[in-house]
């Protein structure tokens, strides 16, 4: 039988609540167990140099959250049914470890979904096109598609727009055809974990690129050119992922001007700019001869949507892309590229988009306002931020803190491509239900980091 030490979260604010929230932590982690009997309230009040009265009060909070039974005289125990309480409640984890986006009300998503889908199905000429279809994409989406992009300032032929079944799909397609077995990839020192579950199953070797406040630096990318030995670039030139970062237009001519010199090819991985309300030539308008662009719907409508656009070099480009995408998911799902295409022509993706960008910026507002004092990157328009932690904590450590407390999250190695990461964590706001549930996870957050010292021991 073990025995609680005990101690304050002072995070809590009101020590009473302190011993309430310490108590909770060591049962969740294992540290003390159903049946356990508690020191008495006279030693507790001893060791931790507080008022019994104080004592008293959290006991008293305690049996009226659950945690502990017993009556006066014979001691008080850790109920037998608090830690299937416990886990019961940590089915419905504060996730703010998935980046994805927000579906406010506003979105109508739960109207629009069956409402296309069911317009769809009762349309006997779209109907003909939710059978089997070319890897390239149906002819009448991939119009869709033309469409959208060049709304976006992107001028493109159909020739070179292909629909694949995602960004992962387009992603790990594209490096197939670009960078052979055992060849270099080109990165930021932070980069898409996709990314680097894509060179682990190819053999693809990636090499980090220093970076700075806006993006790779140049210099770096020349050297990495001159060795000889890259075959391609991989960037998010929009609101990246994890570090926020937007290039800037000169930034982007740089490195586009450096590729072209160096006949160095460019996976531009761009989810995020349709949230922008400012837009900066993108690298397949600034290079469209070495580009490869990939246009998912996932990060500014919906996952659901397993639909992203891909725009080649050129039409022998886009003929060798469709042949890996045969290979590997043979099309895109015929009834959401449908829905898609629908959307694109009446409004509603980018109402949709709207709709997101506008919980973006409120979400936004609500993080800086709970972590103000502390260090982190963001963009309104975004729906994560890079939240870097104080010398005394080791990101993998603050995260299994944060989810020994209920929110998940995921720390910068999970990221790292270079061989010495900073300490820092990538928070997504998009995932939680509401702002009140946002709330509860960033406060838990703010409270972790504000502790003076990282703690001995997490178990999760």
């Amino acid at each position: 039988m073990a025995t609680w030490q005990p101690h304050l979260q002072a995070e809590a604010g009101k020590k009473y609540l302190g011993i309430v929230s310490a108590l909770e932590a060591d049962i969740y982690a294992g540290r003390i167990r159903p049946g356990d009997r508690l020191p008495s309230q006279r030693a507790i009040a001893e060791a931790l140099q507080v008022d019994l009265t104080t004592v008293t009060r959290a006991f008293n909070e305690a049996r009226r959250r659950g945690l502990v039974e017993g009556n006066k005289g014979s001691g008080t125990y850790i109920r037998d049914s608090v830690q299937q309480q416990l886990m019961a409640e940590k089915q419905s984890m504060l996730d703010l470890s998935m980046n994805n986006p927000p579906q406010p009300l506003s979105a109508q998503l739960q109207q629009r979904v069956p409402d296309g889908i069911a317009g769809l199905i009762a349309d006997e000429r779209r109907m003909l096109q939710l059978q089997y279809q070319d890897s390239a994409g149906n002819p009448a989406d991939r119009e869709a598609a033309v469409h959208w992009l060049q709304q976006r300032k992107t001028q493109v032929d159909t020739e070179r727009v292909l629909i694949a079944a995602g960004a992962q799909s387009a992603l790990f397609a594209i490096c197939k055809c670009l960078v052979p077995v055992g060849a270099t990839l080109l990165t930021p020192e932070y980069s898409y974990p996709g990314l680097k579950a894509v060179a682990e199953q190819l053999g693809i070797r990636l090499q980090a690129l220093s970076c700075d406040a806006e993006g790779i630096i140049p210099e770096a990318f020349e050297a990495a050119c001159l060795t000889g030995e890259a075959k391609a670039v991989y960037l998010i030139p929009a609101l990246d992922n994890p570090t926020t970062i937007t290039m800037t237009s000169s930034r982007r001519q740089a490195l586009a001007d450096i590729a072209l010199r160096h006949q160095i090819a460019i996976i531009e991985d761009d989810p995020y700019s349709p949230l922008q309300t400012q837009s900066i030539a993108s690298f397949v308008s600034l290079l469209p001869t070495q580009t490869w662009h990939i246009a998912t719907l996932s990060k500014c409508a919906t996952p659901a949507l397993r639909v992203a656009f891909v725009i080649t070099p050129g039409s022998q480009q886009s003929s060798q892309l469709a042949a890996v995408l045969r290979a590997t998911n043979l099309m895109a799902p015929p009834l959401m590229c449908a829905l898609v295409t629908r959307w694109i022509y009446d409004g509603t993706l980018d109402a949709i988009a709207k709709a997101i960008r506008l919980e973006n910026n409120q979400r936004q507002e609500l993080a800086a306002e709970l972590l103000a004092g502390h260090c982190f990157a963001a963009d309104k328009d975004g729906h994560h931020i890079w939240l870097t932690l104080p010398s005394h904590w080791q990101a993998d450590n603050f995260a299994k803190a944060a989810y020994s407390q209920g929110v998940t999250i995921v720390p910068s190695s999970q990221f790292a491509i270079t061989q010495t990461p900073i300490e820092a964590v990538r928070v997504s706001l998009g995932i939680a239900t509401d702002s009140d549930a946002l709330r509860r996870a960033i406060t838990i957050l703010a409270h972790l980091i504000s502790q003076t010292e990282q703690p001995q021991r997490v178990v999760v």
